[in-house]
């Protein structure tokens, strides 16, 4: 089960990753070079890290019977800049604990 939370901080951190470089590298090279392949890029690779982290979040939900209210955390969390990097020291503490 260790291992389930373990994925989850990963996937979460690399989503977080995605979803900065989508919008402080790709974005503003769509908008401000002319390079709309970028968004395409980076935004359906973001999309599929997306998908993956609500996949393992609801795993990690259903392990550890976390409650609905841990999951919009985690929702909110993946939606807001930085989100996922700030949780992750909760998350961290949450996986020790097991």
């Amino acid at each position: 089960m260790k291992k389930t939370y373990s994925w989850f901080r990963k996937i979460a951190f690399i989503e977080g990753i995605s979803f900065l470089v989508l919008l402080l590298i790709a974005m503003p090279l769509k908008y401000f070079a002319n390079m709309p392949m970028a968004v395409t890029l980076i935004g359906g690779l973001h999309g599929v890290l997306f998908v993956a982290l609500a996949v393992a979040a609801y795993l990690v939900k259903d392990q550890y019977n976390k409650s609905f209210g841990w999951g919009l955390k985690v929702f909110i969390a993946s939606i807001i800049p930085f989100g996922t990097f700030y949780m992750d020291k909760e998350w961290k503490r949450e996986e020790a604990a097991g």
